[in-house]
């Protein structure tokens, strides 16, 4: 169904992706990758942010929400990676996740996508729809992380990721999920919990990184 999937927040550097990453937390990836050119262009390295006007990059990053707060995260973050990882964003789970802002969600989604380590990302598509495919029961999204880890071999979980997030945002919906025009009805346990005639369903399908 979905043989393109990816991250679909713009990046071309492990940076640029920590940050993206932050700014999409309560918020759609559409409205960060319409935000982050200009971000970008004006804080290219982790020493930018690190000295950054904190005025001006609020003002940049307000569309967002929560804009203090991850301007916060931004700025302890670039003050973080200079004085510890000289700049550099490093590549692996443990220090990922004591930098400002940074929970295992969005350290997984950097080492998957911008470095290539297998990671599974736990967001609210990935969660409530392994959790409507009777994978897991689990809610707290460590252990749904470490559950489905247990069902799937290391090389899948970055692709499994993506596959998940893209389902949820265009057919398998929090509230109305398209499940009459949903090709994986047939296996689903949960199908029923959105309109099953085909045309209604069909209305309720979504392109694009909406969330």
């Amino acid at each position: 169904m979905y043989p393109d999937a990816h991250c679909e927040l713009d990046f071309t550097s492990p940076l640029e992706l920590l940050v993206a990453t932050i700014l999409s937390a309560q918020c759609t990836d559409k409205r960060v990758n319409q935000v982050t050119p200009k971000l970008f262009a004006r804080y290219p390295s982790a020493a930018d942010y690190a000295s950054a006007d904190r005025e001006e990059l609020e003002g940049l990053i307000r569309s967002t929400g929560f804009y203090r707060s991850k301007a916060n995260s931004i700025l302890g973050l670039g003050r973080k990676l200079c004085d510890e990882y000289g700049g550099e964003v490093p590549g692996d789970l443990d220090a990922l996740v004591k930098l400002p802002g940074v929970g295992r969600k969005t350290a997984n989604v950097v080492l998957g996508n911008a470095f290539g380590v297998p990671g599974i990302t736990v967001d609210t598509h990935f969660g409530r729809l392994v959790r409507r495919f009777g994978w897991t029961l689990e809610s707290d999204p460590v252990k749904v992380e470490h559950a489905i880890g247990d069902l799937f071999p290391p090389k899948d979980w970055t692709l499994l990721s993506h596959r998940l997030i893209w389902h949820g945002r265009r057919i398998c919906h929090s509230r109305r999920p398209a499940c009459g025009a949903c090709e994986l009805a047939r296996w689903c346990p949960s199908f029923g919990e959105g309109p099953t005639d085909e045309a209604d369903a069909a209305a309720l399908v979504r392109n694009g990184p909406f969330s």
